[in-house]
């Protein structure tokens, strides 16, 4: 299964841009200041029995030069025959849309970092026919951000670089600076980045310190964070019914949201059936499936009564 961690260390590329800038730095790569940027299809399955998919693919059309493909792809830990996945994207991708493709790799510990840089090559008999040579960042060279006014500045990287750091022993500093720089943030942007530590660090010791740190009020409903149940268990419960089903509506559309994002097609009849639904535990379970789906009706898979 896709942990949440997972889903957190590339989906941020494609929700919050602006880290790409300080990403690159960190790497000593150039990138534009100017640029657009729209999320692909990760979908790279050229059979029906085989299926490829990369985490997160983006277009980035910089100002100053030639649009470009940036591939990626979270890694836990070393993955036997991974990096021949890795080739297989890059080269189907530049195939696909007749782009350079640059590949990023997002790791949370140093060995699996230092082995994802490769490069890795494919030949024989002293010739290389092709060669994959990520770009890795991890805990090794992203910043530890353990400054209230530095997290503040750029409150993207700050959240990007604590669930790198999850697993190194700064990070209770490093959650405590970024918890202080929310506290003087108003807003959804504050809401979003309480949430996305809470639930990207979830069952982790650093979910816990994140945990005794966070306030109240959800911004990604249905995930059972702190700040949403005790938001619900606190109303009467007249006014918790009413509230619910705003929430239930909130959720609905966050999960067409995902599933546009990722280019599932959702018929009529399942986006009836969406935003129709009522029950939070079951919109809940469908914005989880709608994470990793490939068709709308994967969402509605044995699903518990009540939806």
């Amino acid at each position: 299964m896709v942990s949440s961690a997972h889903e957190g260390l590339h989906r941020i590329f494609q929700e919050r841009p602006e880290i790409l800038a300080p990403v690159f730095r960190a790497l000593g790569i150039a990138f534009p200041e100017k640029a657009t940027l729209d999320a692909l299809t990760p979908d790279v399955t050229e059979t029906r029995p085989l299926e490829r998919r990369v985490d997160t693919v983006l277009r980035i059309g910089p100002s100053d030069g030639d649009d470009f493909l940036l591939a990626v792809e979270s890694q836990g830990s070393r993955k036997p025959d991974k990096e021949l996945s890795w080739a297989y994207y890059v080269a189907y991708l530049q195939a696909k849309y007749r782009l350079p493709v640059l590949l990023l790799v997002v790791c949370q510990d140093q060995a699996t970092a230092k082995w994802a840089s490769g490069p890795f090559d494919c030949g024989t008999r002293g010739w290389t026919t092709q060669r994959t040579h990520p770009m890795v960042v991890g805990p090794d060279n992203l910043p530890v951000i353990t400054d209230q006014r530095t997290a503040a500045e750029n409150l993207a990287m700050a959240a990007f670089s604590a669930l790198a750091h999850a697993r190194s022993p700064y990070i209770k500093a490093i959650l405590e600076a970024f918890g202080r720089a929310l506290q003087k943030q108003d807003g959804r942007a504050a809401d979003y980045f309480y949430e996305f530590l809470d639930i990207n660090l979830r069952g982790t010791a650093a979910g816990d310190k994140w945990r005794e740190i966070m306030g109240f009020v959800s911004y990604f409903p249905g995930r059972g964070t702190v700040r949403e149940t005790a938001y619900l268990e606190g109303k009467a419960e007249g006014k918790a019914e009413g509230k619910a089903e705003g929430i239930a509506e909130d959720r609905a559309s966050l999960i067409l949201r995902v599933l546009e994002s990722r280019d599932v097609h959702v018929s009529e009849d399942a986006r009836e059936r969406i935003t129709s639904c009522t029950d939070l535990d079951t919109l809940g379970l469908w914005f989880d499936r709608s994470l990793t789906a490939t068709t709308a009706e994967d969402l509605f898979a044995e699903t518990p009564a009540g939806s």
